[in-house]
């Protein structure tokens, strides 16, 4: 069987997504974070969660995974979980002033790291390159129809 003229477009994809999520790591950590920090502190500072199940929803990670990050951040200063006054089973997280300081950073080193990414491409490559990485997602997601 001869090579394929091309590599197979999901492997150079997979590739190219390592690599970016390795480099955004990287830019997160540089500024005193981490992935999960940030999708904590984003999703808390953008969204209107009620507890801790929804912010799990928001972060895309399972409640148990969640409950080890948010135990970290709150030991390190960065949120504040209360009980919620009607229902004591449901907590409420807040981000604290270190929290609001660490997202600021982190919120910085990703407004950088998207400038990069996008350095030397024109607005309309980039709107085009959303539109297909949509369509691949979207390729991958649907459900087969046959």
């Amino acid at each position: 069987m001869p090579p394929p003229v091309r590599p197979p477009i999901g492997l150079k994809l997979a590739r190219t997504a390592k690599a970016v999520s390795a480099a955004f790591d990287d830019a997160l950590t540089a500024a005193g974070g981490s992935l999960p920090i940030w999708l904590i502190l984003i999703s808390l500072k953008t969204q209107r969660l009620g507890n801790q199940r929804e912010l799990a929803e928001a972060v895309g990670i399972q409640g148990a995974t969640l409950t080890h990050h948010l135990n970290a951040m709150e030991s390190a200063g960065l949120l504040t979980r209360r009980r919620h006054p009607d229902n004591r089973r449901i907590h409420i997280v807040e981000p604290s002033e270190a929290g609001d300081a660490m997202f600021h950073r982190l919120r910085t080193a990703a407004v950088a790291f998207d400038q990069g990414l996008r350095a030397g491409v024109t607005a309309d490559e980039i709107a085009v390159l959303e539109q297909l990485l949509d369509r691949v997602h979207h390729n991958v997601t649907a459900a087969p129809s046959g």
